[in-house]
């Protein structure tokens, strides 16, 4: 098959990969322009497109999908398929109608939950038990086209966003593989989504990263999971704040929220809202590295007494 693929973050190279080990024919690949990166502001490739370029693909990185560009570029490459994972631009209606066999997405998400751009963090973050991926056709409004074929998934409680983005990434190219057979021949039998049973999903911000020591422990972990690899939850302790990236159940207890139980060889456990501790165990102060909560205290003591 034709297919003009259009991606930018490792996610969607997995899915590029295959159609390609697959024996695809890839006419073109779009993915986001050169973004500058770290303190040089060099300027670096998205992971799609040093996949690509390593396999002579033709790319391509359109600044915008309305100006007249992208469609003449779409013309002329004339695919008979558009497969987007991840892309990051809304494709326009006259783009979307110009491949035969129509445009279609690999969503990382049981739709019509969690449209939008955040779907994998925003489901650890709601705490569900279960999530998957949907291929979908693309249409006009945001990931409400009909779906064709979806994978399911449990979410395990200690699974962060990352770690979840892998498996998904992989259980994506697989999902689509076995798509483009019916897509092919003409026998896919496309599901409406029910709009009505919607949820968004929004990009994520640093707002969402101060932790509330009132909310229960689950919720908590579930911040520090799902805000994983960026903007990663913030919690002040002792007067310094820290980056958390990993925590564990703690005990009962009935100390004020907020407060230092503990702070030594298991890590630093603070008192929630729900009558029960959460222990953080990894964590970065400003200007420091990550590391284990153990071992920056040992050179950091926290004085329990002050709390």
């Amino acid at each position: 098959m034709k297919i003009l693929f259009m991606g930018t973050p490792d996610f969607a190279v997995v899915s590029l990969r295959r159609l390609v080990e697959d024996g695809h024919t890839i006419c073109g690949v779009f993915t986001q322009p050169d973004k500058p990166k770290n303190r040089g502001m060099k300027l670096t490739y998205s992971p799609v497109k040093e996949y690509a370029l390593s396999q002579d693909l033709p790319v391509f990185q359109p600044q915008r999908m309305r100006d007249g560009e992208a469609l003449a570029l779409v013309k002329e490459l004339q695919p008979q398929l558009i497969v987007t994972v991840a892309y990051g631009k809304i494709l326009p209606e006259e783009i979307l109608q110009l491949p035969p066999l129509g445009a279609i997405n690999v969503h990382a998400s049981l739709l019509p939950k969690y449209r939008g751009a955040a779907p994998i963090n925003w489901a650890i973050l709601d705490g569900e038990s279960e999530t998957g991926v949907s291929i979908m056709y693309m249409v006009k409004d945001l990931d409400a086209g009909d779906v064709i074929h979806t994978v399911r998934t449990p979410i395990d409680p200690e699974e962060s966003a990352p770690e979840l983005w892998d498996r998904l990434a992989v259980m994506g190219a697989q999902a689509l593989a076995e798509s483009l057979p019916a897509l092919e021949a003409g026998t896919v039998k496309a599901v409406p989504q029910d709009s009505s049973r919607s949820t968004y999903a929004p990009m994520l911000s640093r707002e969402l990263s101060p932790m509330d020591w009132s909310k229960p422990a689950g919720e908590l972990r579930n911040q520090v999971r799902g805000l994983l690899p960026w903007p990663c939850a913030s919690a002040e302790i002792a007067g310094t704040v820290f980056k958390v990236f990993r925590t564990a159940p703690g005990n009962p207890t009935d100390a004020r929220p907020g407060k230092v139980l503990q702070a030594g060889k298991q890590g630093i456990e603070i008192a929630c809202g729900d009558g029960k501790s959460l222990l953080i165990t990894e964590l970065q102060a400003a200007g420091g590295k990550r590391m284990a909560a153990a071992d920056y205290l040992r050179g950091h003591p926290i004085s329990i007494e002050n709390e």
